[in-house]
């Protein structure tokens, strides 16, 4: 068992980002594996070949000593009668005999020697040489979703910064339409509006800097720790392989020094060579040839909205404060169920690694295999928690330098989703909440109802949950998609993007009525939406007294539109139309998984499934749609690729 690495002298820490290089020196490897056993394979081929003209050559030496070897032993006309045994008195004859008959025993020597090289040295490179190369794809998968969660987490930081700016630009729009309000009735309307839209704009700059803040620590993570622990696991797994390669070629030179003695001199000078093959050595020397200079990329910081001045602190307002406070909470508990599930799968880890130190790596391929499987998919598994408490911890701490020790009330709501048949009134906005795709939620203790995006608005202060604290564990754990059941002795163990809520709670997708625009209309300002007789657009927020509604058009965008220009197109969604409610993207299920929860989607490998409107939007990894039986949910959309 070699020596691990210095730190000076490993991947990880000589050689930052620069995983694809290292993987094709894997390949290089691999591939110097494969030039090997296709000179075995030849060897081999040529060891048959000679064996058989070595047999045709015996034979015919056999043929012609029969025919003449009375000819040099008693002459072509002797006078005296012989047989047998006078020629095997002759010592020339017998010699003769011992170099026909050796060639004969070689011949079989030969085949020998063919027959080992294809079974013991062909065979067992190939095997490794495919097993090795699973590993690397599974290594390289890993490193591309380490990437891809990586990119998602960066993309959700963008998302955050528009939602926030497009959030400013509606405190702006609202201040315009206060102008237009006509009586004191609506402009109090109006002004409640804008105090509710000013709101959100600040919710959405505390979900940036929070997405901001959470960008930076999973950047800090995925090149302090992602990226060299990937790197030194292929360093381990070259290493390995290098290893295992010299172990069949010292097999096979064994092999031919017992079949060849007269070139046990020669074959032991290549012994000698081998055996002075040393991995860390050449790997230092890859690393001497390849460093590069490398600095890491500078963190983000808060960019206000070039429409509307603001600072870089956490807002603390009443309204503002209530989100922080239910999302504190949300994520305390999340973290709580993670850090057993982390130290329990750090103890297995911990276990295979001294398996694995403990193993005597030969030539067979049997149940080392299976440990490097199982010592990788755990380390995988141990990763991606890893990442979601990041996650959950920068969440925390942003939160908590913002509000200190004032967590507010102590009784949370127990949201669950709901369909609402009859337009409902949310306990917090006042606005309706209406449709039969779970457009709301409401609380199993109190029956409050409120839109999704309003969730966490609410204050914690649920008259029928006072005081019970175990009350917010059970509710954020139902809210992680995880399903547990009492009276089942072995509980699911959830999967790490369960424990990652999506960041900004206004991205959950609502199905809006439709209608069909009247007449054409040409904006006249940034808050409005061009529109054209004929098309049909779904009515984000109806006429308010002012005149103008909200509308939204096919491309997803949205603006305000006169209340005349458009005309009714339905009143609602049927039961029966919940599988034409997507928006025509199919997707192919590449995985299958089992769901964890009421909200998600089980997925067979080759389904076909149809996103619903802004179904890739849902966040944080999860895709929303519809299966062939026209049930809607979420499921990993790293489980799933494009049509």
């Amino acid at each position: 068992m070699t020596t691990e690495p210095a730190p000076d002298q490993s991947y990880g820490g000589a050689l930052p980002d620069q995983v694809e290089r290292i993987a094709n020196l894997f390949d290089a490897h691999q591939e110097l594996i494969g030039d090997v056993r296709d000179l075995y394979q030849s060897r081999a081929a040529i060891e048959r070949e000679y064996a058989a003209k070595l047999q045709t050559l015996a034979r015919k030496a056999a043929d012609k000593k029969t025919k003449m070897e009375s000819r040099f032993i008693v002459g072509e006309d002797p006078t005296m009668n012989w047989d047998g045994s006078v020629l095997q008195r002759n010592t020339l004859n017998n010699a003769y005999d011992t170099l026909v008959n050796s060639i004969i025993d070689t011949t079989q020597d030969h085949l020998g020697i063919a027959d080992a090289i294809s079974s013991q040295i062909v065979e067992t490179l190939r095997i490794v040489e495919k097993r090795s190369d699973d590993a690397k794809k599974k290594e390289m998968q890993f490193f591309q979703k380490l990437l891809a969660d990586r990119d998602r987490i960066y993309a959700d930081r963008l998302k955050s910064k528009q939602k926030y700016d497009a959030d400013c630009e509606e405190v702006e729009s609202f201040r315009q339409k206060q102008t237009r309000a006509q009586d004191e009735k609506n402009k109090g309307r109006v002004a409640k509006q804008a105090e509710q839209q000013r709101n959100d704009m600040l919710n959405s700059k505390n979900t940036y800097l929070i997405s901001t803040a959470i960008a930076n620590q999973i950047k800090d993570k995925f090149y302090a720790t992602d990226l060299p622990s990937v790197e030194n696991e292929f360093q381990r797994l070259q290493k390995q392989l290098v290893e295992r390669f010299v172990k069949i070629l010292l097999h096979s030179q064994h092999l031919q020094l017992s079949h060849l003695d007269n070139l046990k001199d020669r074959l032991s000078d290549v012994e000698n060579k081998l055996n002075q093959v040393l991995p860390l050595q050449d790997q230092v020397l890859f690393i001497n040839h390849n460093v590069r200079p490398f600095t890491a990329p500078n963190g983000w910081k808060f960019e206000p909205c070039v429409l509307h001045y603001d600072t870089d602190n956490m807002n603390v307002e009443p309204g503002p404060k209530v989100f922080l406070q239910n999302k504190l909470g949300h994520c305390r508990a999340k973290s709580q169920e993670l850090e057993p599930l982390i130290s329990s799968k750090q103890s297995e880890l911990n276990q295979l690694t001294r398996k694995l130190q403990k193993h005597i790596i030969d030539h067979s391929t049997g149940n080392f295999d299976d440990l490097v499987d199982n010592y990788l998919e755990t380390c995988h598994q141990l990763v991606l928690y890893q990442n979601s408490r990041c996650i959950l911890e920068a969440e925390i701490e942003t939160i908590v330098a913002a509000i200190g020790d004032d967590e507010g009330a102590r009784s949370p709501h127990a949201f669950k989703s709901s369909s609402f048949s009859i337009p409902t009134q949310c306990g917090y906005c006042e606005s309706t909440i209406w449709g039969l795709s779970k457009q709301g939620k409401t609380c199993k203790l109190c029956g409050l109802s409120v839109h999704t995006k309003c969730e966490l608005k609410v204050p914690a202060n649920c008259p029928q949950g006072e005081g019970s604290g175990a009350t917010l564990s059970r509710k954020t754990t139902a809210s992680s998609r995880i399903s547990t059941s009492s009276a089942a002795p072995a509980a699911v163990t959830p999967t790490p993007s369960s424990f990652v809520q999506p960041q900004t709670p206004d991205e959950d997708e609502e199905s809006y009525p439709t209608a069909q625009v009247l007449f054409d209309f040409t904006p006249t300002s940034e808050f409005e939406l061009g529109v054209h007789e004929g098309t049909t657009v779904q009515v984000v927020e109806q006429d308010d007294g002012s005149g103008w509604v909200k509308v939204m058009d096919s491309r997803g965008k949205s603006g305000l539109v006169p209340g005349s220009y458009i005309g009714n197109n339905d009143s609602g969604s049927g039961e029966g139309g919940s599988t034409t409610q997507g928006k025509g993207q199919r997707v192919r299920a590449i995985y299958p998984y089992q769901s964890q929860g009421p909200d998600e989607l089980g997925l067979q490998e080759g389904e076909i499934l149809e996103l619903s409107v802004g179904g890739q939007d849902y966040g944080n990894g999860w895709w929303e749609g519809f299966n062939s039986k026209g049930q809607k949910g979420i499921f990993p959309s790293n489980y799933v690729e494009m049509l």
